[in-house]
């Protein structure tokens, strides 16, 4: 057994990181099995010495986003508890020391700062920051086209880009736009959803009004974006796994001069008509050793929606039988 003490220099921050009724701490005992008691500003962990160790980064790791001015929910002390964990198992990346602080990647707008939950989700942010063509690849509720979509705002923000360029599959409309009633916008919008969600919750709303507006926040069906030369921006390719190969390849060669891309998906939720290819499958296959993309997967670890999602994905992935062969290629 092991006991950790750990003293924070402001009670009052202390106590926005213990949580009301000191919540934060009763699940971090709940997560890793150590008891952990409170007086004033100061913390006694007790509990098996890896556990405790885990407890006492996760711990320094959320007074750090608590000082940063950050509110803690349930997601990111589950997060902390991840990061800690993963340091442990040999998961951590190159800022996670064993042994000493976390220090998880963010992303940073005037409305609003994001911050990494599990160590896949640190490897795709920093991912975003250096490649310019990005592929998150995993099952729902994994935050890939989330963090794709905040990414997006904070370069256009900070004016490294012009424009960002949000698209989508229309596979229920067979891509045939035209039957859907109303304006472009209003015939997507009902595609674009999620990536219209993650817009205002990094950008403030009457901002995006103004950049649809203005054409620099765009909405461009994936069946329009042919013969096009996207420089300047960065273009968001969501549900992917519903691309044939030739509409990948299409959208991939749009790619033009200080231009990013990412592309997010999830090939167990492949919508397309039986026996047709997944255009991300085969992508994710013919581009595995070209140097420059990087390809950041998910699990069901990764979930940070309601802790049942994970659940709900792992029992799907033990009960559904594999998908033929044609659409495994990527392993």
């Amino acid at each position: 057994m092991a006991h950790v003490v750990l003293t924070f220099d402001n009670n009052k921050l202390a106590g926005r990181l213990y949580g009301p009724f000191d919540e934060n701490l009763a699940r971090i005992e709940q997560k890793l099995g150590v008891d952990i008691r409170s007086k004033g500003n100061q913390l006694a962990i007790k509990g098996e010495s890896t556990a405790a160790e885990q407890a006492r980064r996760a711990l320094d790791y959320l007074y750090g986003l608590v000082q940063g001015g950050a509110e803690l929910s349930a997601s990111e002390v589950d997060g902390a508890v991840r990061l800690a964990q993963a340091a442990d198992d040999q998961l951590s990346l190159p800022t996670m020391e064993s042994r000493g602080k976390l220090a998880a990647a963010q992303i940073s707008t005037r409305k609003r700062t994001v911050y990494a939950r599990s160590p896949n989700q640190d490897a795709y942010m920093r991912a975003l920051e250096r490649s310019e063509l990005v592929f998150g690849i995993g099952p729902a509720g994994t935050g890939k086209t989330f963090l794709a979509v905040a990414h997006a705002a904070m370069l256009l923000e900070r004016g490294m880009v012009d424009r960002i360029v949000l698209s989508r599959p229309a596979v229920e409309a067979g891509e045939r736009l035209g039957f859907l009633p109303g304006d472009m916008r209003e015939k997507v919008d009902p595609y674009l959803r999620p990536l219209y969600d993650a817009l205002y919750e990094m950008i403030p709303a009457e901002k995006v009004e103004r950049a649809l507006a203005a054409d620099v926040i765009e909405i461009a069906p994936l069946a329009f974006m042919r013969g096009r030369t996207l420089s300047n921006a960065v273009v968001i390719l969501d549900e992917a796994q519903n691309t044939t190969p030739m509409q990948m390849k299409m959208f991939l060669t749009r790619l033009g001069e200080n231009g990013r891309m990412i592309v997010t998906g999830d090939p167990s939720q492949i919508d397309l008509p039986p026996n047709t290819k997944s255009g991300l499958i085969e992508a994710l296959d013919v581009l595995r050793d070209v140097p420059g993309i990087v390809t950041v997967r998910f699990n069901e670890k990764d979930v940070v929606r309601h802790p049942l999602v994970a659940a709900i994905v792992d029992a799907y992935d033990r009960k559904t039988p594999k998908r033929p062969p044609e659409r495994e290629t990527d392993g």
